[in-house]
């Protein structure tokens, strides 16, 4: 597995098949994508893990991390995570955080990460802000 920058263009694919097939593709583009910094999981050339990740001063949002369900639970997730916690390191970011579904607050966990308020809903899906110091 390579993974390594992409466009934002490249990510939308992905980040409409998995995260929200029932919208219309144009639901998973974010304002300040242009401005972003968006990684991609590749096996055998195919893009398999997409995720974004957001700067303001010294913090980084993490958003629309998507892997194609063929492609879940082998780990790739837990890889390209840990991609860009020790990317964002190198850039002296002090806070890392996300938007997480409950589904996946046990994932963010594995890395230190801290639910931070109470449950919220987007489009009736439940999530938590996490987040963690680096």
């Amino acid at each position: 597995m390579e993974i390594r920058p992409i466009s934002w263009q490249e990510t939308m694919p992905l980040r409409h098949s998995v995260l929200w097939p029932s919208k219309p593709p144009e639901y998973c583009h974010v304002a300040g994508d242009a401005d972003a910094l968006h990684f991609g999981a590749f096996i055998d050339d195919t893009l398999v893990c997409v995720a974004s990740v957001y700067l303001a001063a010294d913090k980084a949002r993490l958003r629309k991390f998507a892997t194609n369900i063929q492609y879940q639970y082998q780990g790739i997730g837990t890889q390209v995570l840990a991609y860009i916690i020790a990317s964002l390191r190198d850039k002296n970011v002090a806070l890392f955080w996300c938007d997480a579904r409950e589904s996946a607050l046990s994932f963010y966990q594995r890395f230190g990460m801290q639910a931070s308020g109470e449950r919220f809903y987007k489009a009736d899906i439940a999530y938590f802000k996490m987040q963690v110091a680096l």
